[in-house]
């Protein structure tokens, strides 16, 4: 059987360009203010998961070992 593959680009891109489209809809019905709200809650859960990510544990010091002669 000839058939295309699953999940080939051009339909990946179809079906991403349903979902803005869904956006566009929903951004449009349910108003401006409700939106910038969304975007703006959307931008602090992503600027601390960015900032906890950021934050990192010292790294352990390196321990030499010296051979005696």
């Amino acid at each position: 059987m000839n058939c295309r593959p699953y999940g080939s680009k051009p339909t990946l891109a179809l079906w991403m360009l349903v979902a803005v489209a869904d956006l566009v809809i929903l951004a449009s019905a349910t108003g401006p203010v409700t939106v910038l709200l969304i975007i703006a809650a959307l931008l602090v859960v992503t600027a601390g998961v960015f900032a906890a990510r950021g934050v990192h544990r010292p790294a352990p010091a390196k321990v030499t070992v010296r051979r005696r002669a």
